[in-house]
């Protein structure tokens, strides 16, 4: 059996989504359509606006065949953090044969140059590199800088463009861990991935989330030209969680040194946002007092989440060198027995009830124990109970 991957959110599940599984099914030669998808907290920052047992099985219902869930420690990262612990999960899988992602631009070749451009250990771009983030700028960013500068044959698009950069991303952890897995970028369409437009059926997940969370009879018939039906119905009685005020809270309540320790903090920027949180009390307004070309707001969101989560930069990276865990959160029924065959012929253990993560030691127990203690935030800040240790079958 031959897989292809997909690293994913769905936050919600789109039309855009259904035109990629279509797609893998044309060029990716694989049998079946496996997702690593970030649980209840994306890598925005931000809660999901539905859980992630319920976005699973959307997946499912939608084409794909299984979903695992991405680590919270991943999914809450930075781009080269979320990119490279998605590898590390994927690459444990033997049958996973292709990656395919959304881009803006650039062929799979494209996406192997610069991905190897990103690996460059001469001194030239170790020096650049570290002059580029002598100002806070993120590791990401600098690296890019650099890259530009060094090879002016890449095309800056490719590590300028949000799909591209993770897609540029995903192909350097391939290559760090000598895996044989192949990339398949599948080109966009409709909306961007921060395009705030409602279009009639390929809008983009920001949009949808913008117009879910201010209704109005345009943009709730623009959703059900956009949203699968099982999608549309789960968003009905959709209402914005106090996560804001909460993960303020967390950041006032919090050390700064332990704020210091998140994957994105930097610079002394636990400082100015906990300094901002205490004279502007609104979320969005603190965080506007420190966005800056070199301090996007999602990753300052990351941070809050972050310290909400209790992510350390340590831990994360820790994480990303041990052996770690398939969680399953959803797969179809008429596949099942195969499906999970295949995954038990990974290197990790494969999840789907309490006992099986009773097994788990050291670092795999303190990144599952993460994701147990990121469903039970979820279940307190939206009022819905759910259980960490089950599995859809659909």
């Amino acid at each position: 059996m031959k897989f292809c991957a997909v690293i994913c959110e769905y936050n919600p599940f789109h039309n855009g989504h259904k035109y990629q599984f279509e797609q893998i099914r044309k060029k990716s030669g694989c049998d079946k359509i496996l997702c690593l998808m970030s649980g209840n907290f994306t890598q925005r920052g931000d809660m999901a606006v539905l859980h992630k047992y319920v976005r699973a099985r959307h997946a499912v219902e939608c084409g794909a065949d299984a979903v695992l869930e991405l680590p919270v420690a991943f999914s809450a990262s930075p781009a080269e953090l979320f990119a490279g612990g998605a590898i590390h999960i994927l690459s444990a899988l033997p049958d996973i044969k292709t990656l395919a992602f959304g881009c803006e631009s650039g062929t799979r070749e494209d996406f192997w140059k610069a991905a190897r451009a990103t690996l460059s250990e001469d001194k030239q771009f170790k020096v650049m590199l570290k002059e580029n983030m002598k100002d806070g700028t993120s590791y990401v960013r600098a690296r890019t800088q650099a890259v530009l500068a060094l090879n002016t044959d890449i095309d800056e698009a490719l590590l300028s463009s949000p799909n591209n950069i993770l897609g540029v991303e995903y192909c350097r952890a391939l290559l760090m861990r000598g895996s044989a897995i192949e990339p398949l970028p599948i080109p966009r369409v409709g909306g961007g991935y921060a395009d705030a437009a409602l279009f009639k059926d390929f809008s983009s997940a920001t949009a949808l989330r913008a117009a879910l969370r201010a209704p109005d009879k345009k943009t709730i018939k623009l959703l059900k030209s956009n949203l699968p039906a099982n999608v549309l119905r789960d968003l009905a009685d959709f209402r914005e969680p106090p996560y804001k005020q909460a993960a303020l809270c967390a950041l006032l309540a919090a050390d700064p040194e332990t704020v210091m320790k998140c994957p994105d903090c930097s610079e002394g920027l636990e400082n100015r946002l906990r300094g901002m949180a205490k004279s502007n009390p609104d979320y969005d307004a603190a965080l506007e007092k420190v966005v800056s070309k070199r301090y996007t707001l999602s990753r300052l969101k990351r941070i809050l989440l972050q310290n909400f989560l209790n992510l350390s930069r340590k831990d994360v990276k820790s994480y990303l060198e041990s052996p770690l865990y398939c969680k399953v959160l959803a797969v179809a029924r008429k596949d099942l027995s195969e499906i999970l065959a295949s995954l038990k012929r990974g290197s990790f253990p494969v999840l789907m009830r309490k006992s099986d993560a009773e097994s788990l030691k050291k670092d795999a127990l303190a990144c599952f124990e993460k994701d147990v203690l990121s469903n039970e935030l979820y279940n307190i800040l939206t009022g819905v109970h759910t259980n960490e240790y089950e599995s859809v079958i659909v």
